[in-house]
């Protein structure tokens, strides 16, 4: 069976790409922050919706580099090789640009670039010739975004580390990418209040937001698909049509 390693595998869009690869009868290996209840009841449901699979949850901050040994030395000490990396785990400051401090600053681009960035170097001996590893972009890399600046710039690099990356992945056939969401219904966009959703839906083709498993495909297809290499895949329902 093959293996997938995904950071914050527990909520929203990485428990949706963990149960679609269940499906597809790999083992995973899933990390979360702090939320131990909601850890404990995906990996209660996976264990026994999916008995034949090994489901492996890890608790590691990932805005804290000196927690990337957390994952690496579980990988070594039980010999594990993966099939497929996948940076999910995220996180954005709202703060309005006059008062953002450097300390929160810091912890958007230690979350969303410079681990996944130091986590693939530390990790890239245990990949398999083959695999791959997809990032979790945003569309908000690409669509100017003020209302969390440190989060469509973050996104931005992302999207330029996936390019660069290619290169340095070619000669163990490793393919690079990433896929980059618009607005979906997760925990994180439910907390926003009706008007501003609404506010948003208008300029969403659909008129609605993406749910976690309609992006499992996407995930999938640069997962399976041996020629897709150093791409951005947008899904976003036709935003900004109107």
């Amino acid at each position: 069976m093959k293996t997938a390693l995904i950071t914050g595998g527990t909520k929203g869009i990485g428990s949706a790409i963990a149960e679609r690869l269940l499906n597809e009868n790999w083992n995973i290996i899933l990390t979360y922050f702090s939320d131990d209840d909601a850890a404990s009841r995906i990996q209660e449901y996976f264990v026994s919706s999916y008995p034949k699979s090994r489901i492996i949850l890890l608790k590691v901050d990932c805005g804290d580099l000196n927690e990337l040994d957390l994952i690496d030395d579980y990988l070594v000490k039980n010999n594990i090789y993966l099939d497929a990396l996948l940076f999910n785990a995220g996180a954005t400051d709202r703060t309005v640009f006059g008062e953002i401090n450097f300390e929160n600053w810091q912890r958007v681009f230690d979350v969303n670039v410079n681990f996944p960035m130091f986590l693939l170097q530390k990790t890239s001996p245990r990949l398999n010739n083959g695999a791959t590893v997809v990032f979790t972009g945003s569309l908000m890399g690409i669509h100017p975004h003020s209302v969390s600046l440190s989060y469509g710039v973050t996104k931005a690099a992302v999207h330029a580390l996936v390019k660069n990356l290619v290169k340095v992945f070619a000669s163990q056939k490793v393919r690079i990418n990433a896929v980059a969401p618009g607005f979906v219904n997760t925990e994180w966009q439910q907390l926003k209040p009706h008007e501003q959703k609404e506010n948003i839906n208008k300029k969403i083709a659909l008129g609605r937001f993406c749910e976690p498993s309609e992006l499992t495909d996407a995930y999938l297809f640069l997962i399976n698909n041996k020629y897709v290499n150093g791409e951005v895949l947008t899904i976003d329902g036709g935003y900004s049509m109107f």
